[in-house]
């Protein structure tokens, strides 16, 4: 958020209507749906409006929409939204209930719920159903997320925001609770589901493990995401699902005919995998606005989200190829880089780079990323070294769309690789970055370590590019295939790829279709084949049409925004595809109006906006302290009579804003308006920063990072007492030990090599690249008995480790 703060809006948490979500949610093998239903009561002696603006997965397909009201329920179509917003407000206006649904058009991952003319002491009942793709993690488990979590989203100066722009900050507790509620089914046995919220014991349905279920623990606090990861006993396969259409739909059209969703996980030739790249251009963008000054988590050991990606920018430092280039932007509400270019990857600028590093802190003010971004690309590419771009950043943005449209009109010079730090990191943002980019996503949140995940990117920002893909079809006479997903610009090794599909005709009496993916891989040609039965599935009921639909509503939109010849066009085939699948868009929106009620509601209407929680407390806002990038006074006019309540925030810090486990106390001024809305960062002032840094707990010396930060870019280490700590030994004791014919930098390596290897063999995604380096630095070196020194270093350090597992 800017330093100069708009009047924020908040709801007293006494008189908000909304009192409970429940949420049940059917997996089936990859794909959710999760149907969410929020409990409204007015307990005020008025007639309400609600509103509420919350966040969904980014690439969720929002398909029904009702309200329940004693006992008549009222399903809600998706129309035009203009026509929508007029019919609710020509509703509400008449004293009518209504109820409206919205996705931002700014944002795909926020709505917004309009519950009209709730009468006093009426409840109302909505229910929200929504389907999407659970992705693929590293350990293979399939991550699902229910964002609990909405920040408010730092918009540019000058910059239309719409519904985003009406995310306010908080209360800490919000005063609404939330039960939760998990279906698992799947071909395959299920391992085990984890979580990172407290959850009841797992029950399984069936002998063979095939469905099970399991409830969130009593007690959320909405102070974080809730993530569950489903492990399957195997790992994951290629597999087509076909799914029939609806017979009343009209001939031709995507909810007549059947649709096939294609789930590939391409395997590349291991010669090809064990080279990976030693050329291109790695970019690091580091976002440190003020709320990168917040913790990681809240519990024992934990590191500010800013101390985190210091850690991670070390290892990704020491772990580029020699010759590459490089460098390393910070943003906020401005922007710096660490060298006016990209430069050459050597131990000189890697020593200048690492000194930065070290001085970076969370105190440039807003979450900007477009400005950095639009530089970036201006740069010229190096010819040879392709451009790989990594972007940090827990903010969200009002302008999105802007950013990632601005991404895609530069993916054919670069690759983006983006992470979510954080609770409430714009899913929209993060996983479009990488969509646009050809690149790939992370999210690191709760006691996650950010380090395993971004080197995992690495890993792939590090592969060789996968060029020339393209997709061929195979179908019995009689049937032709539309592809309604985009092109496949990118592949990963073992990472998911879906494709969508259009099946159109008659078979002729076949049952069987191939779908061929084909591509270069370094110059070698390979080849991925599936042959999947053509025969319905009867399970899905039309998940599959929705998400189809989805996929080609958000391509239209792309296309759309990219500047095509017949906008009016597209934008009226976004309109009939979100109307006929029941889907919502940014051009359409769910509309109910309850036209069976016999009297009409009267009196005044008041607006209460319902809070999503805040997780950044003040962070990027003006609530902030100095060093997070906002002035000590912040001061906000108003034009109405306001009383005061109260003068100290002592007693709102469990319940609004503060942090106090962390020692900090604010003083401020809160008044109350006449409708009961309160404003906020009135005059805010901080007394006493200093109380966090010794509340905040002392984080444990680090060895791996102890070591990795004593290497050389070319991948050895020097042989002195430093090293020699990190090992629990003296510089004599490893001097001592060395066998006379080795270099003593030689020496060192080796043993560094045999510590990771067996002494921190868990940790193994984190160094992997800097071993790889220090095995190819010692095959360089005139070495005499190898085996004779790797059993010295073994003796020396209490380890078993073999010359072969080395790698040299």
């Amino acid at each position: 958020m800017s330093c100069i703060c708009d009047v924020v809006l908040l709801l007293l948490c006494d008189s908000v209507p909304l009192k409970s979500i429940s949420v049940q949610v059917r997996v089936q093998d990859h794909v959710a749906t999760v149907s969410s239903t929020l409990q409204y009561v007015n307990e005020e002696e008025c007639p309400l409006e609600a509103l509420f603006v919350f966040p969904l997965p980014a690439d969720a397909a929002v398909c029904h929409f009702s309200a329940k009201i004693g006992e008549q329920e009222i399903v809600a179509e998706v129309q035009d939204r203009e026509s929508a917003r007029d019919q609710y407000d020509d509703a509400v206006s008449s004293g009518q209930q209504a109820f409206l649904l919205e996705e931002s058009a700014e944002s795909p991952d926020v709505f917004r719920l309009s519950v009209g003319c709730l009468s006093a002491g009426q409840n109302a009942a909505v229910t929200i159903i929504y389907i999407t793709e659970l992705a693929v993690q590293a350990d293979h488990s399939l991550r699902f997320c229910l964002p609990a979590v909405l920040n408010p989203r730092y918009t540019p100066a000058g910059s239309g925001a719409g519904i985003v722009s009406e995310i306010s900050s908080g209360c800490g507790a919000v005063p609404y609770t939330l039960t939760l509620s998990v279906h698992v089914s799947s071909p395959k046995p299920i391992s085990k589901l984890e979580s990172n919220c407290s959850l009841d014991p797992l029950v399984f349905l069936q002998s063979d493990h095939t469905q099970a279920t399991v409830n969130l623990s009593p007690g959320h606090m909405f102070d974080k995401d809730f993530e569950l990861f489903v492990f399957y006993q195997d790992t994951h396969q290629p597999s087509a699902i076909v799914e029939t259409g609806v017979t009343t739909a009209p001939p031709g059209s995507l909810m007549r005919d059947p649709v096939v969703m294609i789930s590939l996980y391409p395997e590349f030739p291991e010669e090809v995998m064990s080279s990976l790249a030693t050329r291109g251009e790695f970019v690091f963008v580091i976002d440190r606005s003020g709320s990168m000054g917040s913790m990681m988590h809240y519990g024992k050991g934990a590191k500010m989200r800013i101390e985190s990606a210091k850690d991670t920018l070390l290892l990704l430092l020491k772990s580029l190829p020699m010759g590459c280039y490089f460098n390393i932007y910070g943003f906020g509400s401005h922007f710096e880089s660490f060298f006016p270019k990209s430069v050459v990857y050597n131990q000189e600028t890697m020593d200048q780079a690492l000194k930065r590093v070290k001085e970076m802190k969370s105190d440039m003010g807003g979450t900007e990323i477009l400005k950095p971004l639009k530089h970036i690309y201006s740069q010229r590419c190096h010819p040879d070294h392709p451009r790989q771009l990594l972007v940090f950043t827990d903010g969200e943005v009002g302008n999105t769309k802007e950013v990632l449209d601005l991404v895609k009109s530069h993916a054919h010079s670069h690759r983006c690789f983006s992470f979510g730090i954080g609770e409430g990191a714009s899913a929209a943002l993060i996983t479009g970055m990488a969509r646009e980019g050809s690149g790939h996503a992370q999210f690191i949140t709760d006691t996650d370590r950010m380090q395993p995940k971004v080197m995992q990117s690495l890993r792939f920002a590090l592969q060789p590019a996968v060029v020339n893909i393209f997709v061929d079809w195979t179908l019995p006479d009689g049937l032709t295939v539309e592809t309604l997903s985009p092109p496949i610009n990118v592949l990963f090794q073992g990472q998911r790829t879906l494709i969508y599909a259009q099946l159109k005709g008659e078979s002729s009496g076949g049952s069987e279709g191939t779908v061929t993916v084909k591509y270069s891989l370094k110059d070698q040609p390979v080849t991925n084949q599936l042959h999947f039965c053509l025969k319905p599935t009867e399970e899905t009921g039309l998940s599959i049409h929705r998400l189809a639909a989805r996929t080609l509503i958000r391509s239209l939109e792309q296309e759309k925004r990219s500047g095509a010849a017949d906008v009016e066009g597209i934008r009226n085939r976004m309109v009939e595809l979100s109307v006929q699948a029941g889907v919502s868009s940014v051009h359409t929106a769910f509309i109910a109006v309850n036209k069976d009620s016999r009297q009409t509601v009267k009196g005044p209407l008041k607006r209460r906006r319902v809070l999503a929680y805040d997780s950044d407390e003040f962070d990027d806002m003006c609530y902030g302290v100095p060093q997070m990038g906002c002035d000590d006074d912040v001061y906000v006019e108003l034009d109405e009579e306001v009383e005061l309540l109260s003068g100290d925030s002592e007693e709102y810090d469990d319940m609004c804003y503060g942090v106090p486990q962390m020692g900090i106390r604010r003083g401020f001024a809160c008044f109350k308006q006449s409708n009961d809305d309160v404003y906020g960062d009135i005059d805010i002032y901080d007394d006493g920063f200093d109380a966090l840094a010794e509340a905040a707990p002392e984080s444990q010396k680090d060895l791996l990072l102890q070591l990795v930060s004593l290497q050389k870019a070319s991948g050895c280490w020097d042989l002195d007492a430093t090293l020699a700590d990190v090992f629990g030994k003296t510089e004599d004791e490893l001097t001592n030990q060395k066998p006379a014919q080795v270099d003593g930098s030689v020496w060192a390596t080796l043993l560094a090599l045999i510590w990771l290897y067996g002494c921190k063999i868990e940790q193994q995604v984190e160094w992997q690249f800097v071993a790889m380096k220090a095995a190819s630095w010692i095959g360089s070196q005139k070495v005499g008995d190898l085996s004779q020194c790797v059993c010295a270093g073994n003796v020396l350090l209490g380890c078993q480790v073999t010359k072969e597992t080395l790698g040299i």
